[in-house]
């Protein structure tokens, strides 16, 4: 018996929500992935330049710097620093602090998505294993004798299913795992190059 998978693509709704998740995951994989590429920066090179600028008494070839590296969120970070570096320690830390949080937001943004196909994959996998079995026994009720050609269809439905859902889930977790683990190198060199300037302002003041 020939197999079309066409035919099973369309006798199930669940392998065309299946698809539509994928192009959704690869979409927001690609769009943070090309986020990610943009803002990266070699946080310690980046530092070691802004306390040279500031040590030899070029503050403004310090934001001029933090201007044109704007993208990464730990240069928006030391840029807030700079701007507002005639506050006390408390409201500049405070300050710098808001503007980590907005970065971070941005870092954040459709990882959401890539978790919840993550975890919804699979499910939806499964209901569309028991939608292609149910179908096998309707076809086979109907037919009124066994055989394979009788049940193939369901069969197949269901297996396309169960892979398709797995598949779909895998390559979300890894995703997800990976801009997570990028989001949490960012924010631990936000943290550190936070630290670092507020300590270099507070010796330059002294």
């Amino acid at each position: 018996m020939q197999f079309n998978i066409m035919d099973v693509l369309k006798e199930s709704p669940t392998l065309a929500v299946l698809i539509f998740c994928s192009l959704l995951v690869i979409t927001f994989a690609l769009e943070r992935w090309w986020f990610y590429l943009r803002i990266g920066l070699n946080p310690n090179k980046f530092m070691k330049a802004i306390e040279d600028y500031l040590r030899r008494g070029k503050a403004e070839d310090a934001l001029t710097l933090c201007q044109k590296k704007r993208s990464s969120p730990i240069a928006a970070i030391i840029q807030t620093g700079l701007e507002n570096k005639e506050l006390d320690n408390l409201l500049l830390e405070e300050a710098m602090f808001n503007t980590r949080l907005e970065k971070t937001t941005e870092m954040e943004r459709f990882l959401g998505i890539l978790g919840t196909m993550g975890n919804i994959a699979p499910l939806i996998g499964l209901l569309g294993t028991v939608v292609g079995i149910m179908r096998s026994f309707r076809d086979l009720a109907a037919s009124g004798s066994g055989g394979p050609s009788v049940v193939a269809a369901g069969i197949a439905e269901a297996l396309i299913a169960t892979a398709a859902g797995l598949i779909v889930a895998i390559v979300s977790v890894l995703c997800y795992n990976y801009f997570m683990k990028r989001l949490k190198d960012i924010s631990t060199d936000m943290d550190i190059c936070t630290r670092k300037l507020l300590i270099l302002l507070s010796v330059l003041k002294g």
